[in-house]
């Protein structure tokens, strides 16, 4: 479960069967929405109504919203939003351990690869470039998130690609995880992974036919 308050517009409604969408402010699909999630709004929701929510991912991988309410319409009574409980320490220790263990994962080609280039070649610049430019597309994301949230001027997707292809994703991926930021939007998560299959292809290659051509 996602502890972030998040907001986006009410595109779409269904009174009649009590269910519809919202297109949430930050990018990134839809999210399901059920008339059971808002317990303290005084009216039925309506369209381009602003709805503030928490984010579930059912098990078919669909994203529902809960604990919602609909902006400037709350019970007066009602005591402030709660964040959703968080499965404990343990919980968040397993979280941060899957994620360390599926980055290094990726990494590990990459990483390879960039090592046997430095060794042959003496140019250690790839090494250097995956952490440097990885913190740097960190703070990008985590920036971008900030500015979508202050619906101000925000950094440009084609910007955040071009941090990732120069060395950026791992730094991008952890962001998607932590930040969930970026992680839902399809389009974007496709050119995301053609990067990173884009390094790990280049660097297979050089682990190949790269000393061979060098000799």
């Amino acid at each position: 479960m996602d502890a972030d308050l998040r907001s986006g517009k009410l595109v779409k409604w269904k009174d009649d069967r009590g269910f519809g969408f919202i297109q949430p402010n930050d990018g990134g699909k839809e999210v399901f929405l059920h008339i059971s999630e808002l317990k303290d709004s005084v009216r039925r929701p309506r369209l381009n109504d602003t709805i503030y929510y928490y984010c579930v991912i059912n098990s078919d991988g669909k994203t529902r919203a809960v604990n919602a309410f609909i902006q400037g319409v709350r019970k007066r009574s009602q005591p402030p939003l709660e964040k959703p409980k968080s499965s404990g320490r343990r919980g968040s220790k397993r979280s941060t351990i899957l994620l360390l263990a599926k980055l290094l994962l990726l990494l590990c080609l990459p990483l390879a690869g960039a090592a046997h280039f430095s060794w042959i070649t003496g140019n250690v610049w790839p090494l250097l470039l995956y952490p440097v430019m990885s913190v740097f597309t960190y703070v990008l994301y985590a920036d971008d998130k900030i500015r979508a949230k202050q619906k101000v001027w925000r950094t440009s997707e084609q910007t955040l690609h071009v941090c990732e292809l120069v060395g950026g994703w791992p730094g991008g991926y952890v962001a998607q995880q932590l930040l969930r930021h970026k992680s839902l939007k399809r389009s974007y998560q496709f050119e995301f992974w053609l990067i990173v299959v884009i390094h790990q292809v280049a660097w297979l290659i050089w682990l190949v036919f790269g000393p061979t051509l060098i000799a």
